[in-house]
């Protein structure tokens, strides 16, 4: 019977989010168990970013079976690091790190105080696990690696064929941490600050029209922080949803326009807005965790999101297998209001048909900050108007 399921092609986003990223890798897992689903490109930052390189190597290697394998092999990486390599080699900072959070420690020093050598252990783990030469000559997975650049806080976007270990480490590099990543003279910082992940360019140049967003960080979380720690987490956590909400808008944007008077002036705007989208959250687990819990990655926390990750892919795939290829099987605008307010979430679905999306729900704009819009490069004519508003 499985022979004659119809082969299904989705595309993925990435969002980042530390050590979390495990829930990824198990959402990843239980996708690449599916003979059925093809993974066409992937829109990736930070710890996505390190979820989509693995993906893509273990690809190049062995198909969906090496992805799988790599994505393990990366993950029990990270686990047996542990703690960053630097703090054991300098014995004041270990003792400090045992007796207070490292993310205090970092709020005391720059890493280029507390670290002035740039050791980063994760550059040794990326290169020891992923062969990147072998992502770009073989993998069949388009990639799309965000990271942010230093100067101008506008997103860079590395492709496959120049996807590197310093391209996922920009991608990766949160600044209280680690050293600026140059690469050919630009400093990048990570890829949240801009793009987490780019939905626009995805949207846009991919020739598959479903994507599945995979939603690491909470869009909203109860109680008011007051210890410096807390209020520094809680403002990570609204800079680094900024961009998932702007690119949100841009999309709803764009539907308006298509379905207007504007239709035919923005015409090369359609892919963008009869994209279909699908969703995966794991704030229902990350949510119950201590914001610490990002930098520290513990093998039971890492298995224990990845369990929650495949458990939440295993519920998607259940409702909403029949969807991909038809109809987004998530209301992004709705949701994201709904998540915001306290309400219910709207179990609506955005479209009825893919050539054309109903988005008679989706009147008014997000009642959320805006965020200036960034310029990925490259992009085409249409992506660079998208992202300037329509």
């Amino acid at each position: 019977m499985g022979l004659f399921r119809r082969r299904l092609k989705l595309n993925l986003a990435l969002q980042g989010g530390g050590t979390h990223g495990a829930f990824t890798w198990g959402v990843l897992d239980r996708l690449l168990e599916d003979r059925t689903i093809d993974i066409a490109w992937i829109s990736a930052a930070s710890a996505g970013a390190i979820n989509a390189a693995a993906l893509a190597a273990g690809f190049a290697e062995n198909g969906p079976e090496g992805a799988r394998a790599k994505l393990r092999e990366v993950w029990e990486a990270v686990a047996k690091a542990g703690m960053p390599e630097f703090l054991r080699l300098n014995p004041v900072l270990f003792t400090l790190s045992r007796s207070a959070p490292l993310a205090h420690l970092v709020s005391l020093w720059s890493p280029y105080e507390f670290n002035p050598l740039g050791f980063d252990p994760l550059r040794r783990l990326l290169t020891e696990t992923i062969d990147f030469a072998a992502i770009r000559k073989n993998s069949p997975v388009e990639l799309l690696i965000a990271a942010t650049e230093v100067a101008t806080g506008e997103a860079r976007l590395f492709r496959r064929e120049e996807l590197t270990v310093d391209a996922v480490l920009a991608s990766a590099c949160l600044p209280a941490l680690h050293h600026a990543v140059e690469i050919d003279g630009v400093a990048y910082w990570d890829g949240g600050f801009s793009a987490n992940p780019d939905l626009v360019t995805l949207a846009m140049e991919s020739p598959v029209a479903d994507t599945l967003i995979v939603q690491l960080s909470p869009l909203k979380k109860e109680g008011l922080p007051t210890g410096a720690r807390e209020i520094q987490a809680h403002v990570n956590r609204l800079t680094f949803n900024a961009p998932l909400i702007r690119d949100v808008e841009i999309i709803e944007m764009a539907r308006e326009a298509m379905r207007g008077a504007l239709r035919s002036r923005f015409s090369r705007l359609r892919p963008l807005a009869q994209h279909r989208f699908h969703l995966v959250e794991a704030a229902p687990y990350t949510n119950l965790l201590s914001d610490r819990s990002k930098i520290h990655p513990d093998i039971q926390l890492l298995n224990h999101l990845h369990a929650a990750g495949r458990t939440e892919a295993e519920k998607w795939l259940a409702a909403n297998r029949s969807s991909i290829g038809r109809r987004s099987s998530v209301n992004l605008r709705a949701h994201f209001e709904a998540v915001r307010a306290g309400r219910p979430k709207p179990q609506d679905l955005v479209d009825s048909a893919p050539a054309s999306p109903d988005t008679s729900t989706m009147t008014g704009a997000l009642d959320l900050p805006k965020v200036p819009p960034r310029a990925a490069q490259p992009a085409d004519d249409a992506s660079r108007v998208a992202r300037g508003g329509v």
